[in-house]
């Protein structure tokens, strides 16, 4: 799966990963829930951390869309707010 973490570029992620990014992306729902900003921040740079760690960089050229879309480290809760679908930023 390809995930973009935007102003940042493209990650291949494996399916055995997701499992944990969802776990991840269930606690930035929580903290956006909450709009506890310090929790929210801890959250989402968790999740961004993870999908850094877990994935693999896409070329530069290779001109596939992304599958998902993360906001960046700088996000704020109410930018990171009106991304969530009802089921986060990572579905599953």
């Amino acid at each position: 799966m390809i995930l973009r973490i935007l102003h940042e570029g493209q990650l291949e992620v494996s399916e055995e990963s997701m499992m944990e990014l969802n776990e991840l992306d269930d606690a930035l729902i929580a903290a956006v829930e909450k709009g506890d900003e310090g929790l929210f921040h801890t959250a989402l740079a968790n999740l961004v951390n993870k999908v850094r760690e877990v994935g693999k960089p896409v070329a530069d050229d290779h001109l596939g869309p992304s599958e998902l879309i993360l906001p960046g480290p700088d996000a704020t809760l109410d930018e990171v707010r009106d991304m969530l679908a009802d089921d986060g930023l990572i579905p599953g």
